[in-house]
């Protein structure tokens, strides 16, 4: 012990020994005996021994129910030993070991043909017999939802079979009837009368969905009304024949309803005839050259060619879309025989009124079409259409010439042509009139402007004087507007309608006359 100890003086120079050499030191040299320190406190160990031999005793078992702590740590054998004697049937076994998580899984015997027996069974029909139950057969497990009652089987019936062929009356062979089977007897006659109630709506029913899915819809029956009584003068001349003493021809307005009327303009101004061929209202109408015959365009996808003095229907032209306008080639009378027609497909369809086929398919267009206007003597024509543009092309030939599309342009929903050929006054939705030079350049004229009147949203139609003085519209207030032509100067506003008036005309012939029509039902002349 004496190598082991270091002795240090009261200053830290004297006998200072380096750490690592003292390290080494201890490292190499072993004590040759150590002493023990107890540090436990004193305690009588007389009653420790006799507590513990009294635990101990016998066979070293705790008994668990009797025992609410442990002074000291048994050994598991001691703890979890079995009991002796019987069990107590009043108590629960809580002795028993547990081999699963949540408890005690005891062996069974299981037959394997039962048991997949039992599977298919409740996979198949829901319910399976309880495997918990072996006393009885009767209970049985089902699917949630299901029913524990067992699957009934199916009785087949039976039929009164004789196959003895010796027996001529009797055989019944693989046609015998079933075991009271019941025969169908005859409806009485409120029964038979609502099953013929049934199958005349459901032909109806099959005959409606048959013509929608094919497009056929049942056509109109075209009939024409006259309302004067002498359709025919002293010298056989038919109301159609110009009248010699006002020396101005009859003139034509249509009705823009279901209904097609001509009016009489000069004597009485009456209504001639009244032509009935459309279910739905009518777009557009437009005569002919001569005035003998006119087509009219309807809503309901039909254009169909009348004859003026007869009333009678001649053709009818469809191709399952609504015809927005329609204008016949009055330009000569090699051409007077086609029409052309501005579709909602956006096409303009030339037809052929003599074989009622279409010649000529124009289709540049984005929207659909809303006006054709013939220019330059037939040889070609303007459409305007919901594109906001407007396009020229020459007769027969489907590419267009001019295309005309500004940024600031509006749709253009009427179009009216000078008498000279020389403008077009196009009703734009911006609430004007702009007037397109239609000779050899066509392009518009900046300095021709009319504003004033509010048409947005409604297709008034403006025309011009004969001598190509004025210009007249009407708007959605139902006013007339009259505008020089030469300054674009408003000169005159009349309150002509009560609603919109959207048509207004001057006379061809006596130019003080002007025709106005408007959705207050109302048709008037003015002078």
């Amino acid at each position: 012990m004496d190598n082991l100890l270091v002795s240090y003086d009261d200053s830290d120079e004297d006998h200072h020994l380096d750490e690592n050499e003292n390290d080494k030191v201890i490292f190499h040299k072993t004590p040759k005996f150590t002493t023990t320190i107890d540090t436990a406190p004193a305690v009588d160990g007389t009653m420790v021994r006799s507590e513990l031999a009294s635990k101990l005793d016998g066979s070293g078992i705790i008994d668990l129910y009797n025992t609410k702590e442990l002074t000291y740590n048994p050994k598991y054998e001691n703890l979890y030993a079995p009991t002796y004697g019987p069990n107590n049937p009043s108590k629960p076994n809580k002795m028993v070991k547990k081999n699963f998580l949540t408890g005690t899984i005891e062996p069974a015997f299981v037959s394997d043909t039962n048991f997949e027996l039992e599977r298919k069974t409740f996979h198949a029909y829901g319910a399976a017999a309880n495997p918990s139950d072996s006393s009885s057969t009767n209970d049985l497990v089902s699917k949630p939802g299901g029913s524990t009652e067992p699957p009934r089987e199916r009785q087949k019936r039976k039929k009164i079979r004789n196959m003895d062929s010796s027996d001529v009356d009797g055989y019944t062979g693989p046609w015998a009837e079933f075991e009271n089977e019941i025969k169908v007897s005859k409806p009485t006659e409120e029964e038979a009368q609502e099953l013929v109630e049934i199958l005349a709506k459901r032909r109806n029913t099959n005959a409606a969905s048959k013509s929608k899915q094919s497009g056929v819809e049942e056509e109109f029956k075209e009939r024409a009304v006259l309302h004067i009584k002498d359709p025919y003068d002293y010298q056989g001349r038919s109301f159609l024949h110009p009248p010699h003493d006002v020396n101005v021809p009859l003139h034509k307005p249509d009705h823009r309803q279901i209904d097609i009327k001509l009016w009489e303009v000069y004597h009485e101004r009456r209504c001639v005839m009244t032509y009935h061929g459309h279910k739905q209202a009518i777009r557009d109408i437009c005569f002919n050259r001569s005035g003998e015959r006119f087509i009219s365009a309807g809503y309901d996808r039909f254009i169909k060619l009348w004859d003026t003095e007869t009333g009678q229907c001649v053709r009818k032209f469809s191709n399952r879309k609504i015809a927005y306008c329609v204008r016949f080639n009055t330009s000569d009378e090699a051409h007077s025989h086609y029409f052309l027609s501005g579709m909602s497909d956006k096409k303009i369809l030339c037809w052929d009124t003599r074989s009622g086929n279409i010649c000529q398919e124009y289709d540049r267009h984005l929207g659909a079409v809303n006006t054709v206007t013939l220019v330059d003597g037939g040889r070609r024509f303007v459409s305007t259409s919901d594109d906001k543009s407007l396009r020229v092309w020459d007769w027969d030939i489907p590419v267009d010439v001019k295309y005309i599309a500004e940024p600031a342009m509006h749709a253009i929903p009427a179009v009216s042509p000078a008498p000279n050929g020389k403008w077009l006054a196009c009703q734009s939705m911006d609430n004007k009139i702009q007037a397109f030079a239609c000779m050899n350049r066509f392009k518009l004229n900046q300095k021709k402007v009319f504003t004033g009147h509010m048409v947005a949203g409604y297709a008034c139609s403006p025309d011009f004087s004969p001598d190509m003085s004025y210009l007249i519209s009407g708007d959605a207030d139902g006013k007339l507007f009259i505008w020089d032509w030469k300054t674009t100067k408003l000169l005159n506003t009349i309150q002509a309608h009560d609603n919109v008036c959207i048509s207004a005309l001057w006379h061809p012939h006596e130019t003080s006359k002007v025709i106005t029509a408007g959705w207050d039902n109302v048709i008037k002349l003015w002078d």
